[in-house]
């Protein structure tokens, strides 16, 4: 007979042996994602803005004939967005939503690598400062640098999307 082992829903899930995450920058700061959530990258060729969007929402893109949302990543930060480059990109993610999985585009300043993160080197999202703790799985170590580990789901279930998603389609 096995011990079943009861958590507290409240407590955060302890962090993983090891995952993998791709890393990107805004601005200065490094971020990653769960490189599960990711389908693919494109080089920023615009967007189409949309009327009565989130304001962090830059419009949309043509994604093989199906119109996908672009959310500027550092505009839903409550960032200054950054000036487009050569090396801005938009993350295509797939995010479970109340109607199935949806699609998004994440505008970031650039696209770095993938990083294998032990579980050891990842640190509870703090509950301070400007970054809502929610925002955040945690903050990993990579080589003496702090990245930042995003909670996709939770940026983007928190716009409502689909409401406005539903009007595009």
């Amino acid at each position: 007979m096995t011990a079943l082992t009861l958590t507290d829903p409240s407590e955060p899930p302890p962090p993983p042996a090891s995952a993998q995450y791709l890393s990107f920058m805004l601005g200065q700061d490094m971020f990653a994602m769960g490189i599960l959530a990711v389908r693919e990258i494109l080089e920023y060729a615009g967007v189409t803005p949309v009327p009565q969007m989130p304001p962090a929402i830059s419009g949309v893109i043509n994604l093989r004939g199906t119109a996908v949302p672009v959310l500027d990543l550092a505009r839903r930060l409550e960032r200054a967005p950054s000036a487009i480059s050569k090396r801005t990109c938009i993350i295509v993610v797939e995010v479970a939503g109340e109607e199935g999985p949806f699609v998004i585009g994440i505008l970031v300043d650039a696209v770095n690598a993938v990083l294998d993160i032990p579980g050891a080197d990842i640190e509870p999202a703090p509950r301070f400062g400007a970054v809502q703790a929610d925002l955040l799985h945690g903050i990993g170590k990579v080589h003496g640098r702090f990245v930042l580990l995003l909670n996709v789901q939770h940026v983007i279930a928190t716009l409502h999307l689909q409401e406005f998603v539903a009007h595009i389609d």
